[in-house]
């Protein structure tokens, strides 16, 4: 198991431990392969851990996920841009900007 300390400040103020298993099913559901998504997670693991980030938004979390998805294969992207919209009734590209 992962042994260092992030904290995800979510959109309702409350916080909790950062979890990658949670990023990686997201990613996931997107239509990434395990492989890439575990990649990604990695990479925003290597970040925070550079950055000695202790906290963390959802917002900025969901920001570097989606640009480094973007990156990777635009349809997994707008995936997940689709489904926020469609099932958690969020525009996450404004979010973005």
């Amino acid at each position: 198991m992962y042994s260092f300390k992030i904290k995800v400040t979510k959109r309702d103020g409350s916080e909790e431990d950062f979890v990658p298993e949670k990023l990686i099913v997201s990613i996931l559901k997107t239509g990434a392969p395990p492989e890439v998504a575990r990649k990604i997670t990695f990479v925003i693991i290597g970040k925070l851990l550079e950055n000695n980030t202790e906290k963390i938004s959802t917002k900025e979390l969901m920001k570097e996920t989606l640009i480094l998805l973007k990156k990777e294969k635009e349809e997994w992207y707008n995936n997940w841009i689709i489904f926020d919209r469609a099932v958690k009734r969020r525009s996450s590209e404004k979010e973005l900007s």
